[in-house]
């Protein structure tokens, strides 16, 4: 079998752009650079969430630095709908969301002299959440809900799966799935001190092999993924806050047919979100991040 640097030479120098870009930000799309305060915060049971998002990422993109390529640049927009709902179990609160995301824009790079871009526009993989709140926030009917005035800190567990559900064909070098399987388990806390609440997650991203990896004949697998968030917010009144984000993920190193792998990320980025309340029972959030830092270590 041939190895991955065999079909890279054979590739032109446009095609090889776009094959390492394509794996780079399919090793990221499952990762951890997700930013949700309050991801733990309570709700009574009962409770249907309707979601609606629309996002843009722009920005370059890190790679393996033993690849001589230059200028990768990545402008991405996405809209997703998602449906929540809240339930008791084991009288505990307890949560499960689904949400599945449209994305399209284009990535471009430059190899040598040569410079290439791809546009692609699709349905990338479905994610599903289920979260428990352990201590603190026990199952509430709406009436129950509505007349708890004691805020108390909560520890919260989730776990996280990433369906290969999006567009992939083993053919083309750049696609919106992953075409393998992705599981986040988490841990997080919650602490209220008045009209603050402070937030500490930690969890990893474990993947399965994308055995179709380009042009199908290789096994494509990733290392585990750590990550870590920590978020300040302040309540200005009911439904309205305001918060500030930090996240860290780091490990990930990719390699093909057990071959040499890439070398690990370490990344870290702050971001700020606002919730505005829209109606009684319609929320706006807006969020902005940005990278601080992003390392490939040996």
């Amino acid at each position: 079998m041939r190895a991955l640097r065999d079909v890279f030479a054979e590739t032109t120098p446009k095609t090889l752009c776009i094959v390492v870009v394509c794996s780079v930000m399919m090793a990221r799309s499952a990762a951890a650079q997700e930013l949700e305060p309050r991801a733990y915060s309570p709700s009574p049971v009962g409770t249907t969430f309707l979601i609606a998002s629309v996002g843009r990422s722009n920005g370059g993109v890190t790679f393996d630095p033993s690849i001589p390529l230059t200028g990768v640049h990545a402008n991405l927009y996405s809209t997703a709908l998602g449906l929540g709902q809240t339930f008791g179990l084991l009288g505990r609160q307890a949560l499960i969301t689904v949400a599945l995301p449209y994305v399209w824009g284009n990535i471009s790079g430059q190899i040598d002299e040569q410079r290439g871009s791809i546009i692609r526009s699709g349905l990338a993989d479905i994610r599903i959440r289920f979260s428990m709140n352990l201590h603190g926030s026990p199952a509430l009917t709406a009436r129950e809900f509505t007349t708890s005035r004691r805020r108390t800190p909560i520890l919260g567990t989730s776990l996280s799966v990433q369906a290969p559900s999006g567009q992939y064909a083993n053919k083309k070098l750049i696609n919106l799935g992953t075409n393998r399987w992705a599981f986040k388990p988490e841990l997080g806390v919650s602490y209220p001190l008045r009209k603050f609440d402070l937030d500490f997650y930690g969890g990893a991203w474990f993947f399965t092999d994308n055995s179709q990896f380009f042009p199908g004949e290789f096994a494509r697998s990733q290392d585990v993924l750590s990550s870590a968030q920590a978020h300040v917010s302040y309540t200005l009144r009911r439904g309205l806050w305001f918060a500030v984000d930090s996240t860290w993920y780091g490990g990930g190193a990719v390699r093909a047919n057990n071959g040499p792998s890439t070398n690990r990320q370490s990344n870290t980025r702050l971001g700020a979100t606002l919730s505005l309340p829209l109606f009684d029972h319609q929320t706006l959030k807006i969020a902005y991040s940005s990278g601080v830092t992003a390392r490939i270590e040996s």
